[in-house]
């Protein structure tokens, strides 16, 4: 017996098991997946930070005093619990007994500015704040608004500490009762590139959805209870809650928890540890594939790479494969999404430049501006269904009522699908320029700018103008010690570009501005020039 591929879903035929696409998906407290875990592994390694370890046994057992604690203190199900931690232990400790209270987390950068924690603060009305003593000064600028209480990661601050607290502690016996579909796990605030921050509400069975999801692509080269997974991308940022910390404890993985991504610090810990995955960000394979002593390392422990939050640009991608012997899986993903959505299948094709193909139980659709599916090749949004697709956004009906529609989730990005079933992201709808009545995409022009020899980095808007509608305009970071021949560059895109395509204007710049897990802010570019062209 074999599957009958829909001529409009050609991904079905990657799938390693192509007749067993369904799976289930338990209605269950997040929490249950580490309960689960230190039953089966309780003396197993669940997180190595700074060279100590702590067994699957211990983490629950830490996580369920600390629940203990929150409960005697009155925390109640519903409220909302800041999370405002970088990568260490006691942000996971923190994570899981928020929700086997039945808490919501919020999710929020340690890096924020005092405007945007208040932002934040008053659209969830946080009640408690988990924070680290770093942070301490910056929370008390935040004026008029007070919680309930703060919470720090170390002792004698000032507040109550997470270590005492755990310390004296009777254990939280019973998980929250929930309801899997419907109870709101983490309030995941979007990263801010084209506006207001809005909260993706991501409910408990949307993100166990996205893990079980996850070890579905992987299949058998994921083994339960023997990876080890080395985990540098902020915890607080969707990808690597999910892909680092969840998918780690459904599986049964070590997490070697990065605090701070320092690349030689990094590679010496993976000579140490011999992580097996590696969920990743481009800058993060950049720092990699550009250190100098990199041949000297060996990096061959490595099965499983991916790559996600942005395009990791070829060269970066081959390098790294050699050194490896691994194919980095580009993928895509939202914080509205849980977040991944496609990668390039391990056991199958990967083709460079693409996102792969959707994951199980995602279904996708290409659509033009009146919502009519658009043939292969053609570009037009990307929609998609899914159990990691969130419920909506916090506080904010109307928004959600535009992004959710008919059963689908309009992403805003700009996507094509080839005759194999196999996606590629354009650019962002709103980020696309319209240049005298064309359609340009900034990713089609930036690839062509990182296959010039002396760019380390490019970025390219749109620029308002009163006679074309908008100027190509391209942001470049020169590689080291290399400076840039304007003349050669702008020959090289005509080679590869239609003329309406080619950027008008070309501007170097040491860094360009990004997030914490290197997202570009194309925003903030475009503000700049704004008011330049206002002067």
């Amino acid at each position: 017996m074999s599957l009958q591929i829909p001529q409009d879903r050609p991904w079905l035929g990657h799938y390693p098991s192509s007749i067993n696409l369904d799976f289930e998906i338990p209605e269950k407290n997040l929490y249950s997946l580490l309960d689960s875990a230190a039953k089966k592994y309780p003396e197993h390694t669940a997180i190595i930070f700074e060279n100590e370890k702590i067994s699957y046994l211990q983490l629950r057992n830490m996580v369920d005093r600390l629940a203990g604690a929150w409960k005697q203190l009155g925390a109640a199900k519903g409220e909302r619990l800041g999370l405002m931690v970088s990568n260490h232990p006691l942000y996971v400790v923190s994570y899981y007994a928020s929700l086997k209270l039945g808490l919501m987390i919020v999710q929020i950068n340690p890096h924020y500015t005092v405007r945007e924690l208040l932002e934040i603060f008053n659209d969830a009305t946080v009640t408690y704040l988990v924070t680290e003593p770093e942070c301490l000064e910056k929370v008390s600028q935040v004026q008029d608004y007070s919680f309930k209480e703060i919470f720090i990661t170390a002792n004698g601050a000032g507040y109550p500490g997470l270590p005492e607290l755990i310390e004296r502690s009777v254990p939280l016996a019973q998980n929250c009762p929930i309801e899997a579909r419907r109870d709101i796990a983490v309030i995941q605030y979007t990263g801010g590139t084209t506006g207001k921050k809005k909260g993706a509400m991501l409910t408990h069975y949307n993100l166990i959805a996205n893990v079980i999801q996850s070890k579905a692509l992987y299949g058998e080269r994921m083994l339960t209870g023997a990876e080890t997974i080395l985990t540098a991308t902020p915890l607080y940022h969707v990808y690597g809650m999910t892909s680092g910390m969840n998918l780690s404890i459904y599986i049964g993985a070590a997490n070697l928890l990065v605090n701070k991504f320092e690349v030689e610090k990094v590679l010496k810990q993976i000579e140490t540890y011999r992580p097996t995955l590696f969920p990743g960000v481009p800058k993060m394979y950049h720092a990699f594939a550009h250190y100098p002593d990199i041949e000297s390392y060996d990096l061959t422990c490595f099965k499983m790479c991916t790559s996600g939050s942005a395009p990791l640009p070829i060269e970066i991608m081959k390098k790294f494969e050699r050194l490896t012997g691994v194919t980095v899986g580009e993928g895509y993903g939202l914080s509205e999404t849980s977040p991944t959505t496609h990668r390039n299948p391990p056991d199958g094709v990967s083709k460079i430049g693409s996102i792969g193909i959707p994951l199980r139980q995602t279904d996708c659709r290409i659509v033009d501006d009146n919502g009519e599916d658009v043939p292969e090749r053609a570009v037009g949004e990307l929609l998609l269904k899914g159990p990691q697709v969130m419920l909506g956004y916090w506080n904010k009906p109307e928004e959600t009522q535009n992004a959710l529609r008919d059963g689908w989730f309009y992403t805003g990005d700009l996507a094509t699908m080839d005759e194999e079933g196999y996606f590629y992201i354009v650019g962002r709808k709103k980020e696309m320029i319209l240049v005298g009545g064309f359609n340009v995409y900034p990713q089609e022009v930036e690839g062509v700018l990182y296959e010039h020899p002396a760019v380390l980095e490019a970025a390219v808007v749109g620029i308002p103008d009163k006679e074309i509608g908008e100027t190509v305009t391209a942001y470049i970071v020169p590689k080291p010690g290399i400076a840039i021949d304007f003349d050669d560059l702008r020959e090289h895109c005509y080679r590869h570009l239609t003329r309406y395509k080619v950027p008008k204007q070309f501007e170097v710049r040491d860094t360009l501005p990004r997030n914490s897990v290197g997202k570009l802010l194309k925003r903030i570019l475009v503000e700049e020039a704004t008011n330049k062209t206002k002067a």
